[in-house]
């Protein structure tokens, strides 16, 4: 859906109230500042956002990278959630979406509609998607037949929604209702803030700015920044040049820190069928399957 028939359909007020309160509640963090918060909201970033929208959501479910046994798939699942990025159906069906339009008409994110669009607006504006299976069902056949993934779309909410609740209570009990609310707004509100941000400069800066290894039909660009932030997705060039592969970073000095956790996964005998560019093949390899 491109951007003028979403905005057709009006704002989307749930997801632009969930938006604004947490960016208030990022906010509000910077006065409960300590060393100890900064620590768990970084613990906890990277379970969000590397082991679960980039190994996981991206590179695992959406495009089948690499294999890993179900019960790891379930786990990782849902520590996506906890970015505040939708289930798995929504998710994985709209990074499909976007590989088969890129920056053409019908891609979701694209910066040929606004940069603002691409970076959030294509989530404030039109219908939200997140618990409708059978709508979104043709993009991911092979996650509609798992009732685990069904399940977690419709409740993606819930480990979130815990998740606060277990640094309210972990705060509480090391430092009363002052540390409880800081624990809260450091590892929950900053920490979603901060990770939503990052995934949202994939969809827009990484089709704006940046340099260029392959010659691809849309606008993707190799953005190091975006990379530092995202744990590798902003190699987004060799990405899009190569969809399937779990590595992204093909050179030496493109850190893909989301490639070394599948690569450790592999030495621990817990990921299998990893594809891998031929062009990407430097640094440490998988492991044999």
């Amino acid at each position: 859906m491109g951007r003028a028939a979403a905005a057709g359909m009006g704002i989307n007020w749930v997801t632009l109230v969930a938006i604004v309160v947490f960016h208030i509640g990022a906010l509000a963090a910077l006065f409960f500042f300590s060393w100890q918060r900064l620590a768990v909201m970084l613990s906890l970033y990277v379970v969000a956002i590397n082991i679960g929208i980039g190994m996981c959501y991206h590179r695992l479910l959406t495009h089948r990278g690499y294999q890993v046994p179900k019960w790891l798939e379930y786990a990782m699942t849902v520590c996506s959630t906890l970015a505040l990025e939708g289930g798995p159906i929504f998710w994985v069906a709209t990074h499909r979406v976007h590989h088969q339009l890129s920056d053409q008409q019908g891609d979701p994110h694209t910066p040929r509609e606004g940069a603002w669009w691409a970076h959030m607006g294509w989530l404030v504006w039109g219908q939200a998607l997140h618990a409708q299976t059978q709508v979104l069902a043709r993009y991911v056949p092979d996650l509609v037949r798992s009732r685990f993934h069904v399940w977690l779309s419709k409740y993606h909410w819930i480990p979130l929604v815990a998740s606060g609740v277990a640094l309210f209570g972990f705060g509480w009990i090391w430092g009363g209702w002052k540390n409880a609310v800081g624990m809260v707004l450091w590892g929950g509100f900053m920490r979603v803030t901060l990770g939503l941000h990052a995934t949202w400069l994939v969809n827009s800066a990484t089709h704006m700015w940046g340099s260029r290894r392959f010659a691809t039909r849309d606008d993707s660009r190799n953005n190091w920044w975006v990379a530092l932030v995202s744990g590798g997705e902003g190699w987004h060039n060799n990405h899009h040049a190569h969809p399937v592969s779990a590595r992204h970073g093909m050179a030496w000095y493109e850190v893909d820190l989301n490639w070394v956790g599948i690569w450790l996964l592999s030495k621990l005998g817990l990921a299998s069928e990893i594809k891998v560019a031929k062009y990407a093949r430097t640094g440490p390899k998988p492991a044999a399957s």
